[in-house]
């Protein structure tokens, strides 16, 4: 199967994480409004402070609401596309039911939800301490230029950290023979025995995580920048709203520019902008362009399996590595 192929039998999977993504944005959205307005009458109509205190409030409620309800049913349905993207790149065919076929092999490999997260935030966590690593070896070296450098190298691996607690997660679909965190801790030495294999699809990585971003959060912010100009926003709030980030304990250059009230509206938009671009990209986009990213990193697992000495020589480098390794 080609990799457009594998990308439209899995497209299922992206529809439903939309749908839970939209609930989320919805009650985020609800509940800032929501938080404005119990401001506002806890206020009793008389304090514009009072509402935006709510209003922030508010805002945070929905963000942790909006995480939750994304880890537990979102995530649940990415997991089920990796496996089923991993089996047709590793055995060129799909099921006809690829939803039902993709549930069963997540609940099989994860009897719990919870054991899902537990093997991929160790993974993300061993990744993540393995790039810092870069950084101290960077500062270690050349003092603060140094440290720029290995911080800049580290912000790529950042981002190329997604990709790989992905493509872990389908070796450990791969690899049903062992355990979940064994296969998770060969995913890992696979990355580093074969990086330069899968390096090359940096560019694409990159570049069309660029071009969406250009792309589609450039068109909406400029949307809701036009949808919110049109509000007519009471200046009188505009300006109280700034006069919060302006009495930040730790001013930044995001809480400057936002103390000035002309700047709230671009704002509010860019961030708009963003949240759907992160919605769009991340359901539509990146899993085309992981299909790929798998494929190289799967044919590079199975042609040398990492053996139990392979792995004990990233136990020295990571205690969250150490951590999983420990539980295989």
């Amino acid at each position: 199967m080609t990799d457009k192929e594998i990308y439209k039998k899995t497209l299922p999977f992206s529809l439903r994480r939309l749908g839970w993504d939209i609930l989320g944005v919805l009650l985020w959205g609800g509940l800032t409004v929501g938080g404005y307005y119990v401001g506002d009458l806890i206020g009793k109509h008389e304090s514009d402070s009072a509402a935006v205190i709510g209003l922030l409030i508010g805002a945070v409620i929905g963000i942790v609401v909006m995480v939750v309800i994304a880890r537990f049913n979102s995530y649940r349905n990415k997991a089920a596309q990796i496996a089923m993207m991993t089996k047709g790149v590793t055995e060129d065919s799909l099921p006809e039911d690829v939803v039902g076929e993709g549930k069963r092999i997540v609940k099989e490999r994860f009897t719990t939800v919870a054991g899902y997260f537990l093997v991929t935030n160790l993974v993300k966590g061993a990744f993540n301490e393995l790039g810092k690593l870069i950084t101290n070896v960077g500062r270690a070296v050349g003092g603060d230029t140094g440290e720029t450098v290995g911080s800049a190298i580290s912000s790529v691996i950042q981002t190329v950290v997604r990709y790989l607690c992905d493509c872990c997660l389908g070796w450990v679909f791969y690899r049903d023979t062992v355990t979940a965190p064994k296969a998770s801790c060969e995913g890992a030495v696979i990355f580093f025995k074969h990086g330069k294999t899968l390096m090359k699809n940096l560019g694409r990585v990159f570049g069309i995580g660029l071009l969406s971003l250009l792309l589609i959060g450039g068109v909406f912010a400029l949307i809701f920048y036009a949808i919110i100009k049109g509000l007519n926003i009471d200046p009188k709030f505009l300006n109280d709203l700034a006069e919060t980030f302006r009495g930040a304990d730790e001013p930044n250059a995001v809480t400057q520019f936002l103390s000035e009230p002309g700047n709230l509206l671009i704002g509010a938009a860019i961030l708009g902008g963003i949240i759907v671009w992160a919605i769009v990209h991340s359901v539509f986009v990146r899993p085309y362009v992981l299909v790929g990213v798998l494929r190289n990193y799967i044919a590079s697992g199975v042609n040398d399996i990492p053996t139990e000495a392979a792995i004990n020589e990233l136990d020295a480098k990571s205690p969250k590595f150490r951590k999983l390794h420990a539980q295989a």
